[in-house]
């Protein structure tokens, strides 16, 4: 005997009609729109996924710091003089027993800049009195003899010191340049920077 639609309540007549209408998913797990419905997980993880390009802005960005951070502990490192930031001219125990020794003492090749300096000034000012400028330059020829005597000076007595302290036979060469090339230039301006006062000799 069939029965007629009519005498069903109306929800049951719309669920015979249309199966998929209550939202359920398919035999696949398919929602009505075609594809799997996402678990929790996985929208999870598709939130917290990052994009490719601020994956790769972060990466030059953090690269920038840790060379600029790199940079800075090197300028500290060769100021402070600590051997392993020092290049190959600085290294070492007796160049740091010679920048020492030269760093404790008050030599006249340091004012070498400031008296030029002045010598300059001197001989734009003067230039209406050819007598004071001829007096400016033969100081400044003076004062440079005596800084290179006080120089040649300096040498001979770091070479004395590092073979006393060394051994005469395991002075390293050119030792008496470099304490040479650190006595003439101001004590501000020195790298590595002096760690010793004036006065105040290395052992």
């Amino acid at each position: 005997m069939a029965q007629n639609t009519k005498g069903q309540p109306k929800e049951e007549a719309g669920r015979e009609l249309n199966p998929n209408a209550s939202g359920e998913t398919g035999r696949d797990g398919v929602a009505g729109k075609g594809r799997p419905t996402p678990t929790r997980k996985e929208k999870v993880d598709a939130r917290k996924r990052p994009l490719v390009v601020n994956d790769r802005g972060e990466a030059k960005k953090r690269e920038r710091e840790a060379m600029q951070q790199a940079r800075e502990q090197q300028r500290i490192g060769y100021s402070a003089g600590i051997d392993k930031f020092l290049p190959a001219r600085d290294r070492g125990v007796q160049r740091r027993f010679v920048r020492d020794y030269v760093d404790a003492r008050t030599s006249i090749g340091e004012f070498m800049l400031p008296v030029l300096a002045v010598v300059i000034i001197v001989s734009l000012v003067a230039e209406a009195i050819p007598m004071l400028s001829l007096v400016s330059i033969v100081m400044l020829w003076a004062f440079l003899l005596i800084a290179v005597t006080d120089v040649l000076i300096l040498g001979r007595l770091v070479r004395k010191k590092l073979e006393a302290k060394f051994g005469a036979d395991k002075v390293e060469t050119g030792l008496r340049w470099y304490a040479g090339m650190r006595a003439l230039q101001l004590r501000q301006m020195r790298l590595p920077k002096p760690q010793v006062k004036r006065g105040h000799w290395p052992a």
